[in-house]
């Protein structure tokens, strides 16, 4: 009974934490910086007010939108133009001769489904298709340069037709009027991008430019709008991790920022598109929303605030770089401590407690690395945490160990004094101090689990090396739900009829996947720990109380059934290592029948 009540006071207790932060920090820091953006006065996207040779408008900014066509089939867009192909051991795709964009991504090491003949995961998209999303760099000269700079029409002139790791392309043109525009795209072995744009001036005056860079998304993509996973636009400003999800994007229009270096993107539960500016330069940083119809469109986008002088006669070059890949949390922190990318880490939303959930991934996946097994590296993680809290949980069973060969003391306490509720508490409580017994104390393994728990739960929700990582037997996800039901006697019916020569022989689909009431083979096991690990501990001597609670594992087990596999296992393996603890201490301590009610 009371590590039930402790358990509800524990997660009541941490929802109230989460609600709390987010009332009196998050809310209060939106709000004053939306209050901020409206104080500010309005310009056109990409220019730079009262500063002489302002620049042009960045392309694909809203007010230089064009609404685009119906959407096409992706294969036939790609094949419309001449395009360099991008091969790489983590990526394919190509790059558009014409404007030079990057918005054909798909990633060699990631599938649509853990079945590894199908489809690679596509990253990035042309305009044309259904959902466009690529990245462009470029130059935007000052508005009284009288000079074109490339757009998205510009037929750029190479000899390669292919970047490779090692082998970049090399990108010219010329705009007819002296100035001579070159641009080096190289990649590396993982999902960086670097983009050197050099400018020749062969004209008999000075120009003025400013580079920029920009992400697009045309339509709002699916999302889980779960509170837990940040997914729209994310970055590092200022050394501040800025975080806007769609829906406040959409609220807000634009939101800008002023940095020097830092980096800026549009993130999905496991993908990034993220610009990476020269981290000297002084920039200023936008996100936009804005609709065409019926259509979102979401852009990210940078621009130098001091332009680039290019004497006659001489060039000046910049440097900037893309990621766009998966999140792998190793790879980030390399780029993170090689390329001095602020926070960039933090790409992957471990979540404002990341100071003990990113830590907890560090574990699993040194754990990983010698076991070559996550689910087995959730199990070592548990005995580990066990280990940790060792002291602490004795002395909590202990207590409860003494709780439970004090209940028909209590009992009879309660039937003796049932008419005196007032002298029952007294005599109950005279009975703990004469036996220096805490019925409170069995609280404290709960409430040390908690943010564990949450903290693996969020690690096994948003780290992309967790996403298709098995287990053993059923379980080929740790990141999904178990997959088996009770309504195709988990996985058997299915089994059955493929022997007999009937594929597909199954309860209607509905019920095969479980609809509202599924429950998988690891939820129900789970009960069945949390069942027994409750007839441990002291029992109500309220009838009503003690139905209440035996309703308990039914609750949770329901409630875990969606929750990721990976998380059920360690509930389950958890419980059955407090079981085997508790029942020894219980021994112990004198309790001859630790299960009996």
């Amino acid at each position: 009974m009371l590590e039930s009540k402790n358990l509800i006071a524990a997660i009541a207790l941490s929802v109230a934490i989460l609600l709390g932060f987010q009332f009196f920090y998050d809310a209060p820091k939106r709000e004053a910086q939306v209050a901020q953006q409206r104080s500010e006065p309005a310009q056109a996207p990409g220019t730079q007010p009262g500063q002489p040779g302002a620049p042009q408008a960045i392309p694909g900014a809203p007010a230089n939108r064009v609404i685009p066509a119906g959407p096409r089939d992706r294969q036939s867009v790609l094949a419309e133009s001449p395009r360099i192909r991008i091969d790489t051991p983590s990526l394919h795709g190509s790059i558009a001769r014409v404007g030079g964009r990057i918005d054909d991504l798909t990633m060699v090491k990631y599938r649509e489904t853990i079945d590894p003949g199908s489809p690679e995961v596509v990253l990035l998209s042309p305009n044309g298709t259904a959902s466009p999303y690529y990245a462009e760099f470029g130059w935007t000269p000052a508005a009284d340069s009288g000079q074109a700079a490339p757009n998205a029409q510009t037929p750029w002139n190479t000899a390669s037709d292919r970047l490779t790791v090692g082998a970049p392309v090399v990108m010219t043109w010329d705009n007819g009027t002296g100035l001579v525009f070159t641009k080096t795209i190289a990649l590396d072995a993982n999902y960086m991008f670097t983009i050197t744009q050099k400018v020749e001036n062969r004209t008999s005056a000075p120009v003025t430019l400013y580079p920029y860079g920009l992400v697009k998304r045309v339509g709002r993509p699916p999302t889980l709008d779960f509170f837990i996973l940040h997914e729209g636009v994310v970055g590092v400003m200022r050394g501040t991790l800025e975080q806007i999800k769609y829906d406040g994007l959409e609220d807000d229009g634009r939101r800008e920022f002023t940095s020097t270096g830092g980096w800026l993107g549009i993130t999905d539960k496991y993908w990034l598109a993220a610009l990476v500016p020269d981290q000297a330069m002084a920039m200023k940083a936008t996100a936009y929303h804005w609709a065409e119809g019926a259509v979102d469109n979401y852009q990210v986008d940078y621009i130098a605030t001091a332009g680039i002088t290019v004497a006659p006669g001489t060039s000046s070059e910049t440097t900037n770089r893309l990621f766009a890949g998966a999140k792998v949390v190793r790879l980030l922190d390399d780029y993170r401590d090689n390329l001095k990318l602020p926070l960039f880490d933090r790409a992957v939303d471990f979540g404002w407690l990341f100071f003990l959930t990113k830590p907890m991934f560090s574990v699993l996946q040194f754990f990983q690395g010698i076991l070559g097994n996550f689910g087995l590296a959730i199990l070592l993680l548990t005995v580990v945490v066990k280990a940790l809290f060792f002291p602490l949980a004795n002395r909590s069973y202990k207590a409860m160990a003494k709780m439970k060969v004090l209940a028909p003391e209590m009992k009879r306490i309660q039937e003796r004094f049932k008419d005196d509720r007032q002298k029952m508490q007294q005599e109950i409580m005279a009975m703990y101090k004469r036996e220096k017994a805490n019925p409170v104390s069995g609280c404290l393994p709960i409430l040390v689990q908690i943010p564990v728990f949450f903290a693996l739960y969020k690690v096994l929700f948003v780290t992309i090396e967790m996403r298709h990582a098995p287990f053993f037997g059923w379980i080929h996800d740790l990141s999904a739900h178990d997959p088996t039901t009770v309504w195709n006697l988990f996985g058997l019916l299915p089994w059955i009829g493929a022997q007999i020569g009937i594929p597909g022989f199954d309860l209607p689909t509905f019920l095969a996947a479980g609809g509202v009431i599924g429950l998988g083979a690891w939820p129900v096991l789970m009960g069945v720990s949390m069942f027994l690990q409750q007839k441990l501990n002291p029992q109500p001597t309220d009838p009503m109380q003690a139905r209440i609670f035996m309703l308990m594992p039914i609750v949770f087990t329901f409630m875990l059934a969606q929750f990721s596999a990976g998380l059920v296992i360690y509930w389950t393996w958890n419980n059955l290592l407090s079981i085997a603890q508790q029942w020894v201490i219980m021994r112990r301590a004198g309790v001859k029948n630790p299960a009996a009610g």
